[in-house]
């Protein structure tokens, strides 16, 4: 069971939402960081334009980690699709099983029953 298992659908919206908003600002500033520790061997560029490097670094960075976030949420609703799927082929199988189960003994009640 896991902690947001507990709680009314609202209250998980809204924990979803504020444990996105801190991914985003986390990815922000890690973004950031590479930006200025790529620029911080460009030292023969003038400010400006350094600046606008890391502008730009930094961009192309959360331009690719959203792409990825985005190709990890898509492969986990793949995943889930087929595991959901796998799961209720499963059931069914163990239903069918446990249902001739239930038939084979009460079939062999009856002929016990019958031999009497």
């Amino acid at each position: 069971m896991t902690a947001m298992e507990g709680l009314p659908r609202d209250l998980r919206a809204f924990h979803n939402e504020v444990e996105g908003h801190l991914l985003a600002a986390a990815a922000r500033e890690e973004a950031r960081t590479a930006a200025v520790r790529f620029t911080a061997g460009l030292d023969w560029l003038p400010e400006a334009q350094r600046a606008e490097v890391e502008r730009q670094f930094a961009a192309e960075h959360l331009a690719l980690a959203r792409a990825s976030w985005q190709r990890t949420a898509r492969r986990g609703e793949e995943l889930r699709g087929e595991y959901e799927a796998l799961y209720r082929r499963l059931r069914a199988r163990l239903l069918a099983g446990l249902l001739l189960g239930v038939a084979l003994v009460t079939a062999t009640d009856l002929v016990v029953r019958a031999s009497v």
